[in-house]
Order: C-alpha cells, then structure tokens, then sequence
C-alpha cells in the first residue's frame, strides 16, 4: 500500500509561483510512476505532469509546458510541482498520485487527498 499526502497549495496572484509536495509513505521507490493531476470546478479531472520511474523523465500536458516542473527526491519519498507565471485557469484541486506500470497518462493506482490551488486575476 502507499499513501500519498499533498501539501504547498494556497491563493496566489496571476504570475506568482507555487511548489507542491506530494509524500508519499509505504512502499514507494523509483519504481512508481508519479503523477499530478487537476480537477477544476465543473470539469473532469486532467493529467497534468508525470515523471518516469527509475530514469525521471517527465511529461506535461500542453498548457503547463514551460511554466511547471515536475521533481522527485527518492530519498524523502516526495515528489515536487514547481508552478512558475501561474494563470487563474491554473485554479484547481491538485492530486498527486502513483503507480507500477509505465503509462503516465492514466491508469494510477494510488491518490491523495488533494490540494487547492486558487490563483486571482
């Protein structure tokens, strides 16, 4: 089993930065895949970055390119989103999640609770 635990959210101004953290207790190593992902009011939850398992390569959905990073620190089970120039379409509740295979757009096994991320305009 693994728990996860996001943290960092809070109310920021349109260009203003965020990191979150995502702890993750229980058997978690480089073999997991993470993943953030997002939920706005009204929409369906969205992938918006992931990193590999064992060589961090990392992936973002278009609209966060450029402007998130997407870390891991093995040693302290914890994985980062940096979100730089943030955008009021930015606000959402962001979940961190893990898993075993591969894919990184889908099919996670493990969630956290989540994290709002609010950004004025």
């Amino acid at each position: 089993q693994v728990q996860l635990v996001e943290s960092g959210g809070g109310l920021v101004q349109a260009g203003g930065s965020l990191r979150l953290s995502c702890a993750a207790s229980g058997r978690t190593d480089s073999s997991y895949t993470m993943g953030w992902f997002r939920q706005a009011p009204g929409k369906e939850r969205e992938f918006v970055a992931a990193i590999s398992r064992s060589l961090d390569i990392t992936y973002y959905t278009d609209s966060v390119k450029g402007r998130f990073t997407i870390s891991r620190d093995n040693a302290k089970n914890t994985v980062y989103l940096q979100m730089n120039s943030l955008k009021p379409e930015d606000t959402a509740v962001y979940y961190c999640a893990a898993r075993k295979g591969t894919y990184v757009y889908g099919g996670y096994d493990y969630w956290g609770q989540g994290t709002q991320v609010s950004v004025s305009s």
